[in-house]
């Protein structure tokens, strides 16, 4: 694979050609209610508000819960250069294809964020090429009982993405499938993380994909995850690190030498539990060290979903 690189940055997406390296939110309550006579506790008024608020806040409670929980709970024992998943485990992850010679190539993963929209990475797309979404996806090769591959009918590349200023950031897109697609036991939703949300270093997360086992090595046929430290924008932004090349758009997460992102795995997640239980796609596989894959305090570099949910959800809300 021809990689290019821009000051040591190396983008993580598979192709012959370079590069290489939520639902909408609801409106709060009081926005869907209009204002009116306040019933008396357990009553409904003549216009039934009591009742309309309750069917409200179970409505609001179900959507909260209804991403992040896979039904097949991923094993988070300690892997070392990543490990194949449990089967169905990270069931909002996908795997992106392009259209080749009459085949279909992995180039990108995804996440799966409502039943029609997958989010991934703008340095992922182009748009001469034809794409589709692989979902329910263990091994790449086989066509497994409850998997989908659907047709990406509109690529949203965020506005300020600029190819040739890397460093910039808003590495950040968003993929309209042609047609929703149902939840199952193996394709479900990925959450996004509250607006401006920061997490806090050393907290443990995991990157997904599958992209290169190692720098210039093979690629799996299984899905791979591999468990990353966050390392704080303090320290990911010191020059014996990343320096300036990274911003606070971004997340960096790992930097031991050990377990990185690599080639193939840009647009993945980096999913992070929170103290529900819940799965957040706190980060989108942006770029590593042309340096290698795992390179010591050159940790892997998301681009930061929690300061892009305004655009998503106005994406989604357009689209």
């Amino acid at each position: 694979m021809e990689k290019k690189i821009f000051d040591h940055i190396c983008h993580w997406a598979l192709r012959k050609s370079p590069p290489c390296a939520l639902p909408v939110s609801p409106w709060p309550i009081s926005r869907l209610i209009k204002p009116g006579p306040r019933p008396r506790p357990g009553f409904q008024d003549s216009h039934g508000h009591t009742m309309i608020r309750v069917l409200l806040l179970s409505a609001l409670v179900a959507g909260a819960l209804s991403c992040g929980l896979p039904t097949y709970l991923p094993n988070l024992s300690r892997v070392v250069g990543g490990d194949d998943v449990r089967p169905n485990s990270w069931p909002w992850q996908v795997s992106l294809q392009y259209s080749s010679n009459g085949q279909w190539r992995h180039t990108c993963g995804g996440s799966l964020v409502a039943k029609d929209w997958v989010l991934t990475a703008a340095h992922c797309i182009s748009s001469s090429r034809t794409y589709r979404v692989v979902l329910g996806r263990h091994s790449l090769s086989t066509d497994e009982s409850g998997s989908l591959a659907v047709k990406v009918s509109k690529l949203v590349v965020h506005e300020d993405w600029d190819s040739n200023k890397l460093s910039q950031g808003n590495d950040i897109a968003l993929l309209k499938l042609a047609s929703p697609v149902a939840l199952t036991d193996k394709i479900q939703l990925g959450c996004l993380p509250p607006a401006g949300s920061i997490l806090p270093n050393n907290y443990a997360c995991y990157v997904t994909g599958w992209g290169r086992l190692q720098t210039g090595g093979a690629l799996p046929d299984i899905l791979q995850q591999g468990r990353l430290l966050v390392v704080d924008y303090a320290t990911c932004s010191s020059p014996s690190w990343w320096g300036s090349t990274v911003k606070t758009n971004m997340v960096c997460a790992g930097g031991d030498g050990v377990i990185s992102s690599c080639n193939g795995d840009s647009g993945g997640p980096l999913n992070c539990q929170n103290a529900n239980g819940q799965w957040e796609v706190h980060g989108v596989v942006s770029f590593g060290s042309s340096l290698g894959c795992n390179y010591y305090h050159k940790p892997s570099v998301f681009t930061r979903v929690s300061g892009y949910i305004d655009w998503i959800n106005s994406v989604m809300a357009n689209n």
